[in-house]
């Protein structure tokens, strides 16, 4: 880094997509001459990148600012930007309440943020610009990936869904969706830099095809990703209970590298709360699909998100959702307690369940849940499985010299080394011995140990830079017969 290079910081909160088009951010900071700062609290710019969904998220953000401002006050060059889905809905207000702030942008103008930081240094006033559809597909923006040997591949973003709880739809648009040659452009340029795992990622991930014309597209995708050579696990997030079909399990269950888990959200077990949600289907329906599902991968790991609470929620209504939570036998579940979150329609129903009963239910909702996960975790042991060593993903522990990473179906899994070195990156092959309700154990010695270029990546300290992609090129066809091949894929 030379002396006149500034500095840059990404600060993400939420959701998949914001964590990749945080990617997207640095990607275009260093196309715009920027370097990662190697001490975050002393970047010349740091990017918060929001999110409006999750609880306190404002309340977050504007102490995050204001923690900042008295350094912003020491070093008056220093700059302030805020993105996001937060930055959508707040807009002007944000420098009206963090004067200190000099840019502001939506989550459909990323691309815009080189040249509004330098508009406000040149101006010494904040730039505010929020656009209210998307003009360019955000693929065509350059990306510094964060890991070696995993990919976000954005297939579409926005949401044509209406979900009362959700603000979603309001701030990342309508659905656009992605070219399938683009997609399958950006995972065969991932896998040549060794990357060995890609999340097809999107608001309704099964709802692709929509905007050209194919119903079946998603499928078809999926079966193409089983085509290119190196890629050994393909997962996705999230798709939606209405829009799932069974071309989409078949494609699951026969194509080799796609993974053996399924994250789908239920939200409620109940189908009047699901009615006043206007989440399109009902609980026979949800069932419905598990069953089909574990009828083509019988070891697939599912999970899903839930809400405790909605307003109008009854005894009975909860009750229901428990009854499908055992009848479902989720591997894990990502558990809400219904919030209110200003200018959804959600927000304004009558009969908002109180707090205390809303906590007392969801207790029961994590009993139960741990008590289904453990018994479903204890079924692994004694299985041989086949892991991809991972960062982030636990700590190593010290004395017994375990690592962790995710198994094909995707539970976490910590393993003894016996003696190798495996890197983030890597395969080992191992036997569950101990089950717990969150994660597996593996403390023997490793079956086998499969050193990768991903590995090689990240012991020299490489990560993907990926210019954008936009080669337009028309959708899929009938998919090529498959080639055996081995992969699966890590939870969502």
């Amino acid at each position: 880094m030379t002396s006149d290079q500034r500095t840059y910081d990404v600060r993400t909160y939420g959701c998949q997509m914001n964590v990749h088009d945080s990617e997207r951010i640095s990607g275009l900071m260093e196309d715009a001459g920027y370097v990662r700062a190697a001490d975050a609290d002393a970047a010349d710019v740091v990017v918060f990148n929001t999110c409006a969904v999750r609880e306190n998220a404002d309340n977050r953000l504007y102490g995050n600012l204001g923690h900042l401002r008295p350094t912003k006050l020491k070093n008056p060059d220093m700059q302030i930007a805020v993105g996001g889905c937060l930055a959508q809905k707040d807009r002007g207000d944000i420098v009206k309440k963090a004067p200190w702030v000099d840019v502001v942008f939506g989550t459909h103008n990323i691309g815009s943020l080189p040249a509004l930081l330098e508009r406000a240094r040149h101006n010494a006033a904040a730039e505010v610009e929020i656009l209210e559809s998307l003009e360019v597909f955000p693929s065509t923006l350059p990306t510094r990936r964060e890991s070696t040997y995993a990919g976000w591949v954005s297939i579409s973003v926005g949401c044509n869904n209406t979900c009362t709880f959700c603000i979603v739809p309001a701030l990342r648009g309508k659905e656009k969706d992605r070219r399938p040659g683009e997609i399958l452009a950006e995972v065969e340029a991932l896998t040549s830099e060794g990357v060995l795992e890609v999340t097809l990622l999107g608001q309704n991930v099964n709802s692709y095809g929509a905007e050209f014309g194919d119903r079946l597209a998603f499928g078809k995708l999926l079966r193409a990703c089983g085509e290119v050579d190196g890629l050994e696990r393909v997962r996705f997030t999230s798709p939606h209970p209405k829009d799932f079909t069974d071309d989409v399990i078949a494609a699951m269950a026969e194509t080799p590298n796609v993974c053996p888990s399924l994250h789908m959200p239920l939200q409620s077990g109940s189908d009047a709360v699901l009615k006043a949600m206007r989440r399109s289907y009902r609980r026979e329906k949800y069932l419905g699909i598990i069953d089909k599902v574990r009828a083509a991968m019988p070891d697939a790991a599912i999970t899903t998100d839930i809400i405790v609470g909605f307003p109008g929620e009854t005894e009975a209504d909860f009750e229901q959702t428990l009854e499908v939570v055992r009848a479902a036998r989720f591997s894990t579940a990502f558990t809400f307690q219904y919030s209110i979150r200003p200018g959804t329609p959600a927000a304004t129903m009558p009969d908002q369940v109180p707090k205390a009963v809303v906590q007392e239910r969801y207790e029961r909702l994590i009993a139960t849940l741990e008590d289904i996960t453990w018994a479903e975790n204890k079924k692994q042991v004694g299985r041989t499985v086949e892991v991809l060593v991972a960062v982030g993903e636990g700590r190593k522990d010290e004395r017994t010299g375990r690592l962790s990473g995710r198994a094909r179906d995707g539970r976490l899994v910590h393993f003894a080394t016996g003696g190798l070195a495996p890197r983030p990156g890597d395969i080992v092959e191992t036997v569950i011995t101990y089950a717990a309700p969150h994660h597996l154990n593996a403390d023997g010695d490793p079956v086998s140990h499969r050193r990768t270029r991903a590995g090689d990546a990240w012991e020299a300290g490489r990560t993907p830079r990926m210019p954008g992609v936009n080669l337009g090129l028309p959708t899929i066809g009938a998919p090529a017969p498959l080639a055996a091949t081995t992969g699966g894929c890590a939870v969502t």
